[in-house]
């Protein structure tokens, strides 16, 4: 049952804490380790690679190690870091705060509100309509809950699945703690050098649609049950194919069609869920859908360890 306490201790620090801080962040510090690598290379698609291989797999090696460590300490302290290493790697509480606030401040103050979406989504805000922010929110809001919360935990679950039938319950935990540190370091990456205009980044973003595909469809999913549409998913399949990622457009389009707006990204897509961008109300309601399918996540993931637990007691 220590995977599960671990998931617990992580759920209940996105409640009370949110996010570390800032500067102390250990996504902050892998992002200093990224940084050496953002600028011209000879090879930039090599270095690209080698980055992508190398720099994931050290961070997840450290936290494993520290969780078996700690557990070899006592049990319940390497579900403590586990339950830590999965906390920063998961971020639900402040991407719902951030994206209720913008959409809140297109009514009364749009300067404010195209401010506060640069916390939100990495597009310039500057000449966006109101409608086109609260849009722009709310996308933001579905894409992020499959990179932020949806991929560590499944990764999560997993390396405990697989940690359990290689070993004892702290290898499972290790694997685990792990799994969600390598694909929040891959996201990393990718959101740092994942840009046509950086050679370097190739690499770096095919790994991240790799290791977002399932997240992506898991997200749908999650948010289609939390409006009670499944039909969503389906309606949402005819205009993906105007995404440029391969991932994104499933969490995005399927909010979109649960709750009957458009969502457009100007000169880029538009999911067609409706005739006009979303209201303010609408912009809040589709938040509040997000935030029961993240609620959803972790008690998918609480249940899967949990299960994962039962069944180390039962077995001989």
């Amino acid at each position: 049952m220590l995977a599960a306490l671990a998931v617990a201790i992580a759920a209940v620090l996105e409640l009370v804490v949110a996010e570390p801080p800032r500067r102390a962040h250990p996504v902050a510090v892998f992002g200093r380790a990224v940084a050496p690598l953002d600028r011209q290379w000879r090879r930039p698609r090599l270095v690209g690679l080698a980055g992508s291989l190398v720099l994931p797999l050290a961070a997840a090696t450290v936290v494993a190690a520290l969780v078996v460590l700690a557990g070899r300490l006592t049990p319940g302290l390497g579900a403590l870091v586990a339950g830590l290493a999965l906390f920063v790697t998961t971020s639900l509480r402040m991407l719902l705060d951030e994206a209720r606030a913008t959409v809140a401040a297109t009514d009364g103050d749009l300067d404010a509100a195209r401010s506060s979406l640069r916390a939100l989504a990495g597009r310039d805000s500057s000449g966006l309509s109101a409608g086109e922010v609260r849009s722009a929110a709310v996308e933001s809001a579905a894409e992020n809950l499959a990179d932020g919360l949806v991929a560590p935990l499944g990764a999560f679950l997993v390396g405990v699945v697989v940690g359990s039938v290689a070993g004892d319950s702290t290898t499972a935990l290790a694997l685990g703690a792990g799994a969600a540190i390598w694909i929040k370091a891959v996201n990393t990456l990718d959101s740092m050098l994942g840009y046509r205009s950086k050679p370097v980044g190739w690499a770096p973003a095919r790994l991240d649609d790799l290791a977002m595909w399932l997240p992506a469809r898991a997200g749908a999913v999650l948010l289609a049950v939390a409006v009670g549409d499944p039909l969503a998913l389906v309606r949402a399949r005819s205009w993906l194919a105007g995404v440029p990622s391969p991932n994104s457009g499933w969490p995005m389009g399927t909010l979109a069609a649960a709750h009957g707006v458009r969502l457009v990204k100007p000169g880029v897509y538009t999911l067609a869920g409706g005739d006009s961008l979303p209201s303010t109300a609408v912009g809040q309601r589709a938040i509040r859908t997000v935030a029961v399918a993240g609620v959803l996540a972790y008690g998918i993931a609480l249940g899967g360890t949990t299960v994962v637990g039962v069944g180390w007691g039962v077995l001989p």
